[in-house]
């Protein structure tokens, strides 16, 4: 579903104009979802939209609320923030006997408590003496993790899928798990460790990541599912798509976070595999991990974060046509189904749902910072005309249960709140301070003078983001705020001078590694 006429004409107003205009609507989409999930669903994990009531899912933590606190600040609203950070204080109880997802719980409940808790000073919280080192949504952050770690007691130190929050993980568990499910925890573990000081997180994240790299095949590719005590692969398809998808993300993410080289060497020995065996003119089909052979040519919505993700290490030609293909999936349906069948060129039989993802917009964004191609502002608007028109109901924003028909389904996830609206937004505001468009702030930390907000947030795969600086703020990493700080005065450091090789920060030595820590920009090996 394209835009109207007058849409169109929008894009032509002056740059001001139509961001405003546009950042306008994507907030009251926001509130109207928002305040439907407030008014019928909570305490509730999410909204049901058709029949203005809630329902638990992932864990009954309130999880749309967690999910959307940071999203609130990203629109603006410090008040609500505030406030939601109060109560989930008061509301949220991890103790209790609740069968969760482990990678669900990290990346939406971990993720979003990390998020909002190194944006509280943004926020105007009032924060306990050393934070962002210490604090009560850190410590809330912390309290979930720790519920995931029995899952992680493996023989290989792949975790298990699920866990029991008050009893651990059941004899009777599955050992096997998704590949997405082993690899997407090292941005939130890491973050929580340097924060902390408890190691335990980063290293049983890195062990995970180590144990699934040395299970890949002779020709470089994984697969989607493996059981995680024999280490067998159970599901050989390997592709880019769901159950793997935001394995590689982490894998290019985690080494701008914690800018490292060898996360970064793994992510470039699979894209050339994935270049190899799975490309066919600009689509990734899935192929046998072995061999090599086509096993499924379909496209799946989830992919559609690979433009976005090429365009981190400055693939921009491959990005921008792969996002041409997808977009023109969306340009016919108004939405990316599930499943999409690349030689029939429509939709596979029940997989022909859109519940409200966020992935494609999200490549939008990249790819909009990256070149400023006002395609990617048409995509943008195509995405917000189709999802009012299609999804809006009088309680909230309804999954689309099929393309082809526009019936809805009776569900509206946490991600489109957490995901869609915030990448929505983020769009069509170029000068945010999460594109580094804000002033650098000095405060905080043991010593009373941490660098945060220096433009560097990565997000992670629920679009919680991460202030990269404030990793260096405290414990062992604490040092390397001076050399941080001093690059952003433009005055000499320790490395620069040949003073001290001991505390030189990890980052300025190589080329991308000092415009990601200190400006947040796009990066490549050539420039």
């Amino acid at each position: 579903m394209a835009c109207t006429a007058g849409c169109t004409l929008l894009l032509h107003a002056p740059a001001p104009q139509l961001q405003f205009f546009f950042r306008s609507r994507i907030r009251s989409m926001f509130y109207h979802a928002y305040n439907s999930y407030l008014d019928h669903a909570f305490p509730y994990d999410e909204l049901r939209p058709l029949t203005c009531d809630g329902q638990d899912t992932w864990g009954s933590f309130s999880l749309t609320l967690i999910d959307a606190l940071d999203t609130l600040l990203v629109l603006g609203n410090r008040t609500e923030f505030q406030r939601v950070a109060s109560l989930l204080q008061e509301t949220v109880d991890f103790d209790i006997d609740v069968n969760a997802s482990v990678f669900e719980t990290n990346i939406r409940v971990v993720g979003g408590l990390l998020s909002a808790h190194l944006l509280s000073g943004r926020a105007g919280l009032d924060l306990e003496p050393g934070w962002p080192c210490s604090g009560p949504l850190l410590r809330m952050a912390d309290d979930a993790a720790k519920k995931l770690l029995p899952a992680f007691e493996t023989p290989s130190g792949m975790p298990y899928g699920t866990v029991n929050l008050l009893r651990g993980v059941s004899p009777s568990e599955t050992p096997v798990t998704c590949t997405a499910g082993v690899g997407t925890f090292i941005l939130e573990f890491a973050t929580l460790s340097r924060l902390t000081g408890n190691q335990t997180y980063e290293d049983l994240a890195r062990k995970a990541l180590q144990a699934l790299w040395e299970t890949r095949s002779s020709i470089g590719l994984v697969g989607n599912h493996i059981d995680v005590v024999t280490q067998k692969w159970v599901a050989q398809d390997a592709g880019i798509g769901a159950g793997v998808d935001s394995y590689f993300e982490y894998l290019v993410k985690g080494a701008i976070l914690l800018q490292d080289s060898g996360l970064l060497h793994m992510f470039h020995e699979y894209d050339r595999a994935i270049q190899n065996y799975t490309r066919f003119d600009d689509w990734y089909l899935w192929v046998q991990m072995h061999k090599g052979t086509v096993s499924m040519p379909v496209f799946q919505s989830l992919e559609a974060f690979w433009p976005g993700l090429q365009s981190l290490i400055g693939d921009l030609e491959s990005a921008m046509r792969t996002f041409q293909n997808y977009y023109s999936v969306w340009r016919q349906f108004g939405g990316l189904p599930e499943f999409y069948s690349i030689p029939q060129g429509y939709t596979v039989d029940k997989r022909e749902g859109y519940p409200l993802r966020p992935e494609l917009i999200e490549s939008a964004m990249y790819l909009f910072r990256a070149t400023g191609d006002h395609l990617y502002l048409q995509m943008g608007l195509d995405a917000l005309e189709s999802i009012e028109k299609i999804s809006r109901t009088p309680c909230g924003y309804a999954s689309v249960k099929d393309l082809r028909d526009h019936q809805l389904d009776n569900r509206m996830e946490s991600f489109f709140l957490a995901e869609t609206i915030k990448y929505l937004y983020l769009l069509f505001d170029p000068t945010h301070f999460l594109h580094g468009g804000g002033p650098w702030e000095e405060g905080g930390g043991p010593s009373g003078r941490c660098v945060l907000g220096t433009g560097a947030y990565i997000f992670n795969t629920e679009a919680h983001p991460i202030d990269a600086a404030a990793l260096y703020c405290c414990h062992s990493h604490e040092s390397d705020q001076s050399e941080i700080r001093n690059i952003l005065l433009g005055q000499p450091t320790a490395s620069s001078t040949g003073q001290s090789q001991s505390s030189n920060l990890r980052c300025p030595v190589q080329p991308f590694s000092s415009r990601l820590a200190v400006t947040g920009q796009v990066f490549s090996e050539n420039n």
